[in-house]
Parts: structure tokens; sequence; C-alpha cells
């Protein structure tokens, strides 16, 4: 077992769903802490709260990107949001649709479930999924130029 996946067993026992894992994760490699997003992300997990939304690892990993590409208020003009992101978006979207997609037979939590009951999630298979859906963003983020331990912020806390 490596070190991410450690850390994600780590978080998920302490309660945080697959998004807020994602951006946990994220900020930690930017030695950052930013708890109020971290909160928001958990409304995205269990795909959207009644598992008929999408997979929160995949609307995760969507933020997670976004945390480095996109735009903020304090960015514009001088920082605009990356004329890169709707491509890495597309990036991880497609492969998420292509692997879990279609193992699972949808991108819904859901579906990816199956015959769970939704709002427990399945600790083998969701951190398998989470697991390879940040390494998946830590590959667009390079290939797009980005650095995943570098913040975009002005203020580190």
């Amino acid at each position: 077992m490596d070190d991410v996946a450690l850390r994600m067993m780590q978080l998920g026992a302490r309660g945080l769903c697959c998004s807020q894992i994602l951006l946990q994760l994220a900020l930690e490699m930017q030695g950052r802490e930013n708890p109020g997003l971290v909160r928001a992300m958990a409304g995205l997990g269990n795909g959207l709260g009644d598992c008929s939304g999408p997979c929160g690892a995949l609307s995760g990993g969507a933020c997670l990107l976004g945390l480095y590409a996109g735009s903020a208020l304090d960015d514009a003009p001088a920082d605009p949001a990356s004329e890169r992101l709707p491509l890495m978006l597309a990036q991880l979207e497609e492969w998420f649709r292509e692997t879990v997609g279609q193992r699972h037979g949808g991108v819904s939590c859901g579906e990816i479930l199956g015959d769970s009951e939704c709002g427990e999630p399945d600790p083998v298979l969701c951190g398998s999924i989470v697991g390879d859906t940040f390494a998946r963003c830590l590959d667009i983020l390079l290939e797009n130029g980005f650095d995943p331990l570098e913040s975009r912020d002005r203020e580190q806390t």
C-alpha cells in the first residue's frame, strides 16, 4: 500500500466522502489547508446525496482540476481561468466514462454501487475509484502544464 492509499483510508475513516478526499489530498500536496472548501465538497458525495447524480469521484475530480486551472474572485483579470480547463475536464470525463462507467454500467453513484444501499459506499470499490481518479487527475494536470505541488493562490495557509 502506498502513502496516498494509506492517507485515503485515514480520511475515509474520519468520515470524509470521495469528493472531500480528493480535494484534501490536493490541498495536502500543496501544503495548504482549506476546511471550508473540504466541507463544501461534502455536497458532491453519494451522487449528490441520493445516489442519482454522478459519482463524487468524478465531480470531485472536476473540482480538483478547477482548483488548479479555474479562476477566483481575486484573480481576474490578471490571472483568469486557464483556457485548458475545458479540455482537462473533458479528458477526465472521457476517462471516467471509459473506465469506471463501462466497468459498472454508468457513472452515477447508484449505477456504480448497484444493489448497495445509498449512503453506504463500498470502501474497496469506492476507494479504488477514488485512487484511480486522483492518479488520473494528477496525470491530466501534468499533461497540461500544471505542477500539482504548486498553488495558484496568493496566500498560503
